[in-house]
């Protein structure tokens, strides 16, 4: 049986207050956006962690971004096997059908998904190597990320240094997609890796010749 239970008001009361304020204030805006259809900059990926907010942090429009969001902001390789694959999906459809120019996978401290995936290969979490677990078959994208930095003894910048792995190896995978990697060689297409320190509000770009993020 579908749930019919009724939203909680305080989502109610902030939807109407939306409407009478942000709505209407930009009301033009939005009817452009729905009649001329959207036209994003760019794609980010992002974690589905809620205290992530990407269109925050770049004080972005609405029409702005490309939002797809997912479990440590992984991007699978390519696998044309005719299942379902949600991000790659997303990767198809802003690359061939919207035609952004840029697409930003965005990391952050202290994700959940990354220290399960820490615990998991350390043997440490039965839960997430059970066959059965969604979550740990997602993170499984990201065992021999791990397997490069498993030496690093103290478990918070291990799981930094995982972190940051996990959006080179989602960089790594965009570019096995033949859409993707025909658009970056005619540069009509950009891929920027990024890392958000939460608690500081610090955001690192991965730069490819000294092969490390740096702060912007």
């Amino acid at each position: 049986m579908r749930n019919s239970k009724p939203l909680p008001g305080s989502l109610v009361q902030r939807y109407h207050g939306w409407k009478a304020t942000t709505f209407a204030e930009n009301a033009a805006w939005y009817r452009r956006l729905a009649s001329d259809g959207q036209r994003p900059r760019a794609m980010v990926i992002a974690c589905c962690d809620s205290r992530v907010n990407v269109v925050s942090i770049f004080e972005a429009e609405q029409g702005e971004f490309f939002i797809h969001r997912n479990i440590a902001n992984l991007v699978p390789p390519h696998e044309p096997d005719g299942l379902r694959h949600g991000t790659s999906a997303a990767v198809e459809y802003a690359v061939n059908s919207l035609k952004v120019s840029q697409i930003m996978v965005v990391g952050h401290s202290h994700c959940g998904g990354i220290a399960g995936c820490d615990a998991m290969c350390a043997g440490n979490a039965p839960d997430l190597d059970a066959p059965d677990s969604y979550v740990g078959r997602w993170m499984d994208l990201l065992r021999s990320g791990w397997e490069e930095v498993r030496h690093i003894e103290d478990t918070e910048a291990r799981c930094e240094a995982l972190e940051k792995r996990a959006v080179l190896t989602s960089l790594d995978n965009l570019m096995t997609f033949p859409f993707v990697a025909a658009a970056v060689e005619t540069g009509d297409l950009a891929l920027h890796g990024l890392w958000n320190d939460i608690t500081e509000g610090v955001l690192e770009i991965y730069d490819a010749a000294s092969d490390r993020f740096q702060p912007l």
